[in-house]
This record gives structure tokens, sequence and C-alpha cells, in this order.
């Protein structure tokens, strides 16, 4: 039994007055990308220096402007990365890399000493100010708590004195929501009161979910608290640091901003302790979703993978938002003739919005291909094999046409799970282009029989050669067009009845050397067999015929052979 009476709710913070809900997100907050510290110290395998530069190197290729590069203090090799930022002159004017430090003298000065040389930084301090981690982790009391954090502010304040370049003071009561709301800024103001920022002057109060402990909304009332309760709010970046315990790092975010949050820090594809951090690009996608500008160069979703899984040594979950292999995908047969139709719908309207089922972005926007889009298995329909006929190879089926060479699909992908894109060209290769067997045609004459007058009962006359078995033949018949009267030399030679249902043609290619397809859609009155045939060339008239040819194939080709064999007996 499920032993659910362990667990207590978390306090839920009483706040009717809340507006958040009628808001709307309307522009990108501040980023800051924390890759390079709290999402490197929750790898396996945490990146060496040549790592980090050229992880650093694709945040601001990409568009960060703030970027916390490590915990120098704490370890050498992060020391060493920073000051080879500086050696290396790889920090860009607009980039305004973060360092982190607890509230110790020791620790302070290191990271000072870390910063050298560098014109403007974020000095990051930071302690944990939860209920729970007073009580069984520092056993101080909530006075002694704030004085910590005060302390610390006043220990940077005075190095930034003398420091040659910016300093700007950001401070995160830890495990914020474990703390009491109201206790929580109480610490945040004494910060804010000890850094007396003036002027346009600014300092950033950080309020992270370390700990990911509620619903998404109460982390919203209480955002939305604070930004009330700030003091100097003018003076004051409101950033949150949102994790993702409760596997809803995004919506909180999300929902934060909407409460007044300026800031998100975060990590590519949320890469972080235990569930991660927030993922910082599944946010921006969603932006762009909406219209919006997220101030983040993320256009090639493809580069950013290929150099975070260098790095981190992680893979992407196919099922990752935008990023996954597989999210731009439909094996569902529904939902691939719903893609089928709004691909085609889209690109018949000119329409400058994207709108398209299953796909709430263009995959090509982000540097996807449309190839993994329909994914051809056993569960999917004819508008996905349809799909993939048009948009690959260019051949527009008939509608008719969809289920029945979907069969043939489907009866491949119940043996051996996905069928690829080439493998499903093939099957349409063998089943209907190259249908020639055993009657295979070779060539055919056409002549108009009309005066124009069109009062005659047939107005074409065809001369076609074939081979039967490998034997050649010829036949001359007539009919209204080269389609009705090979299809009747061809009833008259072979001892069949056949009818031509419908016929459908379109160019494959432009230009001097442009194809054409042609469907044929036949039926065999004696036993009401019905199927289609294919045909390619750059003459629609050979095209056509072609396609006659391999109607009659499919239709009676075991029949023939099976003559064939009698004779030859």
């Amino acid at each position: 039994m499920l032993n659910y009476k362990r667990y207590r709710k978390n306090p839920v913070m009483d706040y009717p007055e809340r507006k958040w809900p009628d808001r709307q997100i309307e522009k990108a907050p501040v980023w800051c990308s924390v890759d390079l510290r709290d999402g490197n110290q929750a790898l396996v395998e945490p990146m060496v220096v040549s790592e980090k530069i050229e992880m650093f190197k694709l945040l601001t290729k990409i568009g960060f402007k703030e970027i916390e590069i490590g915990f120098p203090s704490a370890s050498q090799i992060e020391f060493d990365f920073l000051r080879e930022l500086v050696k290396q002159d790889l920090i860009p004017d607009d980039v305004v890399i973060q360092v982190l430090t607890q509230c110790r003298q020791e620790l302070i000065d290191r990271t000072f000493e870390s910063i050298e040389g560098i014109k403007t930084a974020i000095v990051h301090i930071y302690n944990s100010t939860s209920t729970l981690q007073r009580e069984v982790v520092f056993h101080k009391n909530k006075e002694e708590i704030l004085q910590l954090a005060v302390d610390g502010t006043r220990m940077v304040k005075e190095r930034a004195a003398k420091f040659p370049g910016k300093i700007i003071l950001e401070y995160s009561p830890e495990s914020y929501t474990g703390t009491e709301p109201d206790y929580a800024i109480e610490v945040c103001n004494a910060v804010i009161d000890e850094w007396d920022p003036k002027g346009d002057e600014k300092i950033i109060i950080n309020l992270p979910s370390t700990v990911e402990m509620t619903t998404p909304n109460v982390f919203a009332d209480r955002i939305e608290w604070s930004d009330a309760h700030l003091a100097k709010r003018e003076n004051v970046v409101l950033s949150i640091h949102p994790h993702n315990d409760r596997g809803t790092g995004v919506a909180t975010a999300e929902l934060a901003l909407l409460a007044g949050a300026d800031r998100v820090e975060g990590t590519l594809f949320g890469n972080g302790e235990r569930t991660g951090n927030v993922d910082i690009l599944n946010i921006a996608y969603n932006m762009f979703s909406q219209g919006i500008d997220p101030k983040l160069d993320i256009s090639d979703v493809n580069e950013l993978i290929e150099v975070y899984e260098k790095c981190t040594k992680m893979k992407i979950d196919p099922r990752h938002p935008y990023a996954g292999k597989l999210v731009f995908t439909a094996f569902s047969g529904s939902h691939q003739d719903a893609i089928s139709k709004g691909v085609s719908a889209l690109k018949e309207s000119g329409k400058d919005y994207w709108e398209v089922p299953y796909l709430p972005i263009d995959p090509a926007d982000i540097g996807r291909e449309y190839e993994p889009i329909v994914r051809i298995n056993s569960q999917s329909g004819k508008g996905g094999v349809a799909f993939i006929m048009d948009s690959y190879f260019g051949f527009k089926l008939p509608k008719g046409m969809h289920r029945e060479f979907a069969d043939v699909v489907q009866k491949v992908s119940e043996k051996q799970g996905e069928v690829a894109p080439d493998q499903v060209m093939e099957l349409f290769r063998e089943n209907y282009l190259e249908k020639k067997e055993p009657i295979h045609f070779r060539k055919i004459s056409v002549i108009d029989l009309s005066d124009g007058a069109d009062t005659s009962e047939f107005d074409t006359e065809v001369k076609v050669t074939y081979t039967d078995h490998g034997m050649t033949k010829e036949f001359e018949a007539v009919g209204n067009g080269p389609i009705d009267a090979v299809g009747r030399g061809l009833s008259h030679e072979l001892g069949i009845n056949v009818k031509v249902i419908d016929y459908e043609e379109h160019a494959l290619t432009g230009g001097s050397n442009a194809q054409a397809a042609a469907y044929i859609h036949m039926l065999s009155p004696e036993d009401n067999k019905i199927t289609y045939g294919v045909g390619v060339s750059s003459n629609i008239t050979r095209a056509s015929v072609r396609a006659v040819f391999s109607a009659v194939n499919r239709l009676f080709g075991e029949r023939f052979d099976v003559e064939n064999s009698r004779l030859m007996q």
C-alpha cells in the first residue's frame, strides 16, 4: 500500500488579490544561462576547461547577455576557466559574466580575485533561508540567517568599491519555496537596504524554487506578492530560478513572468540537479510559437543539440519539446492525414501565418527538416503514405489511391516496424511504376482520325508494340483518345474486359526534361476488381499508356502467368 500519509501539503499562500491570471506574456525576460555552473555541477562527468569554453561560445552566439560561469572560489577548474576567458579575451563587451559565492569572507575574496580584468560582473551571493534548513542544517534562528545575508552583502560592497570594473549584486534566499514568504522578503529587503542602490543602479533579487514544492500557481502568487513588497522596487531586477522536481518548471517560470518576474535563470534543455533546472529553450520556443521575439537566436536547434550533447555527454530525449527527434512526427494515421491536408491548404492559401494541425510551429523555422514529420508504421494511415509520396517524391496520388497503396505499405510495416520514406518509394516503384510484366509496353504511334467536325465515333487510332512474357507483339485499335484506344486494343488482344474509371495526370519536374505522372483507375467488370496503374514519362501519352499497362498487370498479371504456363507445357 502506498504510504501517502507520510507526506503533507506544503503551505499555500492566501492571496485573493492576485492579478497575474488576467495577464499575458508579451516580451522576453532577461535570460541568464546557468549551464556552466548549476548545469555543470549536475553532470556525472563535469566539463573540462576546453568544453566549458565551447559551451560559453555557444551561449554568447545565441544571444545570452548574462551567463553564470561558475563557482570560482570553490573549484580550481572553475577559477582557471574564468581566468582563461579573460586571458583569451573571450567575453564580448555586451555580455556580463556572473559568479556564485557563499557569504563567507575567504570565498568572496577568492571570487574577486577570479574576476580581475573583467569590466562588468554579477557577484551572486546566497544563503539558505528555509525553515527546514534553518533547523536541521544550520541550527540558526531567523535573525542569525538574516545577518549572514547582510554581512555577505557588506563584504561584497566593500570590495566592489575598490574594484576597477562594475559590480552588480545578486542575492538569492536559497530554498525560497520552503521559506515563509514574509521572512524571505524581510531578508531580501535587508540586503537591498545594505546595498542601497541609487539612481539607475540595479540589484538582482533572485527567488529560486530550489526545490519545486507546489503547483505553479502558488509560486506565481508568491512572486506577485513579493513584487509588491520588495523595497526600492524600481532598483530591483526580480529574478526567478525554477527547478523541475514536480515536472512543471516551465509552467512555473511562465506563470512567474505573468506575476512580475523580470529575469529567468535556467539551462539549455533543462540540465541541472535532480530533474533539472528550468529549460530556457522550451520557454523561448514557446514564446516564438506565439509570435513573440524570444531575444535569443534559436533558429538552429541542431547546432544547440550538437554542442550540448558533446559538452555534457548527455542525450536529448526523443520526446523533448522542440528538440527531440520525434516531436515533429506523426505515427497516427488520422494525424498524418490532418498534417498532409494542412500543409497542402497552407500552400494553396498563401497565408503569412503558420497553421497546420498537430504542428504548432514550422519545423524548418528552427532548423528541422520535413523528413521526420510523418513516420510510417503499422498504426499509420493512408494520409501519411500520401504525404510521403507528395512531400518527398512529388507524386500527388489520386484520393482513391491513398488506401490502396497504404495497404501495400502497411503489410510491410506490420512485419518490420517503421518504414522509411525511401522504402515507401521503393514499394511504389515495385507495385506500380515497375509493374511491367508480363505485359510490357514498348512503343506507340498515334493517328488523329478526326476531320475537325468531331462526328466520328472514334477519333484516335493507335499502333502499340509490347511484349507478352518476353515475346514481341503488336496491335492496332481505335477509340476516343489514346487511353480508350489502348484499353480496347488490350481487351481484344488479351481476351479481357477492362473499364477505365478515371484518369489523372500532373507534372513531376519542371524545365526541358519535365516528367509527367499519369494515374489510371481501372475496373475488371467480370469480378469487380479495381486498381490503379501509374506511368511516368517526359511524354504524357507514353506516361498514360504505361499507366494502362501497369493497371492491367496489377489486375490480370497472375492470370496471364497461369495461362502462359499452360501453353508452355
